[in-house]
């Protein structure tokens, strides 16, 4: 099993002037460390939890920018993009580029959108939850498409409609950046994983709960003749023992996920200075996950 680092505060003590240098520190730190999955959230407002809309929140593809230049082996990614911020063919260029200029490291993580405030704030349109999803899936459609070097062409959708789509340069990562998909919704989120995800992402809430929404996938990819082997599964984790330092609690609530096929668990912590937190903690989680059977 291996281990993740979700970055999802900016609120740095040096103020904004610091976070090129912690966001180097960090990527260099989460290397050392043997990690293989860094992201950060795509939001345009902080969340709640994390302090409020007026705490510090960094653009995610910029940001992934800035780190795909100060690492060299991590995949990198947004947990995960909002499909209502970006038109769908400047987010497949956008996340071309990031898997071009990374030399292949870039995933797509994605899922339908839900923080209402930083839309009507930043006047970003909002849909009803429905057409929320109804452009996700196009937009999945759209991607496919632009990464398809055989499949220029138009594009006629009910919500978004191209005369193009190119794609050049194509991307590094062959046939394609990864797709990966968040959420846990059993009638469309996980069906949309079947059809088109290569990658889940899911909430590491109780063992028992994410082999129940595994099992649906499963059956979801029965339904699309999808082999579900060829899914890579994670979870985020976002307990207390990360937040803590604790070690030994936090391999003792992983350890009910180890029979489940879950590749990765991504590490969600509460801080505003990563880098010392991944050198102190995400380093020897990541002996511990290794060793884990």
């Amino acid at each position: 099993m291996r281990v993740g680092v979700h970055i999802n505060r900016f609120d740095h003590g040096g103020g904004g002037p610091a976070l090129g240098a912690e966001l180097a520190a960090a990527g260099a730190a989460a290397e050392a460390a043997g990690v293989s999955w860094l992201s950060v959230m795509d939001h345009y407002f902080q969340m709640e939890f994390n302090g409020g809309a007026e705490a510090p929140m960094l653009e995610a593809y910029t940001t992934l920018g800035y780190l795909a230049a100060h690492t060299s082996t991590v995949r990198l990614g947004a947990l995960v993009t909002g499909v209502t911020y970006r038109h769908p063919g400047l987010l497949t260029k956008i996340a071309t580029s990031l898997d071009v200029l990374s030399g292949g490291r870039a995933t797509l993580g994605i899922g339908a959108a839900w923080y209402d405030r930083e839309h009507s704030g930043l006047g970003v349109p909002f849909p009803p939850l429905k057409e929320r999803f109804e452009r996700l899936e196009e937009t999945l459609r759209i991607c496919l498409q632009m990464w398809d070097p055989e499949s220029n062409g138009p594009f006629e959708g009910e919500y978004y409609r191209l005369a193009e789509t190119l794609c050049v340069p194509a991307p590094v990562s062959s046939p394609h950046p990864e797709i990966m998909i968040g959420g846990g919704g059993e009638k469309k989120t996980l069906r949309l994983v079947a059809r088109y995800g290569d990658a889940c992402n899911l909430f590491a809430t109780s063992p028992e709960e994410v082999k129940h929404k595994l099992d649906v996938l499963r059956g979801h990819c029965a339904s699309e003749d999808r082999d579900y082997d060829e899914i890579r599964k994670t979870v985020t984790y976002t307990g207390e023992p990360a937040n803590e330092g604790d070690l030994d609690a936090f391999t003792r609530d992983i350890t009910g996920y180890t029979d489940l096929g879950i590749d990765t668990v991504i590490l969600g912590p509460r801080v505003g200075e990563p880098a010392a937190w991944i050198e102190r903690f995400v380093a020897p989680a990541v002996q511990r996950l290794a060793g884990l059977d």
